[in-house]
């Protein structure tokens, strides 16, 4: 059973990363139990200041309480899903923000994106997550959900997903799980 966490990335208060990331937990965790043990995570919850440690993040060895947890929780995945919204062309502020918050955490895990906006659904700020999360060893992979015209497909809070979501989905969550697979062995801590 793979370990994978559905990681909303918006924390304006605005937001409705929240309501499109229940829609894929729940469509994850109900269609491919068999694989995945599905953990919705919200960077809201970390309460992640601008980065504040006093080290850097490759030595692993963070004073504040807020660190230790989001460093729990990132690397206790096998695999992620950014449900990601995208800022002034790229990515929000919060997503970059928490990568930098650790290092080895991240290293040799795959990244699948359900992203959302206007025309783009959000392809342009995924575009440039994809290159910060190389420089953490993280594979992106191709496989993704985009959601253009995301306001369309909220009635009361809630996400309705169209076909394309639904089939998109179906096609993500089993190529994430070979990379997560795959890339097992290049955890191993020697």
């Amino acid at each position: 059973m793979l370990k994978l966490n559905v990681i909303t990335v918006s924390t304006r208060p605005t937001r409705i990363g929240p309501a499109i990331a229940k829609w894929f937990v729940d469509y994850a965790s109900n269609e491919f139990d068999h694989v995945y043990d599905v953990t919705n995570i919200d960077l809201l919850d970390f309460n992640l200041p601008v980065f504040n440690e006093p080290k850097h993040p490759r030595y692993g060895e963070y004073e504040n309480e807020e660190t230790k947890v989001w460093s729990k929780s990132v690397d206790a995945a096998d695999a992620y899903v950014f449900v990601t919204p995208e800022y002034n062309y790229g990515p929000p502020p919060s997503f970059v923000n928490a990568l930098t918050y650790l290092a080895s955490e991240w290293h040799y895990k795959p990244a699948a994106f359900v992203s959302y906006g206007g025309v783009s659904g959000g392809l342009r700020g995924v575009q440039m997550e994809k290159l910060l999360l190389t420089t953490f060893r993280v594979v992106p992979i191709f496989e993704a959900v985009p959601i253009p015209m995301v306001s369309e497909h909220i009635n009361d809070g809630v996400f309705l997903p169209k076909e394309i979501h639904i089939e998109s989905a179906k096609i993500l969550l089993p190529e994430l799980a070979r990379w997560a697979n795959a890339l097992k062995v290049m955890r191993v801590k020697e």
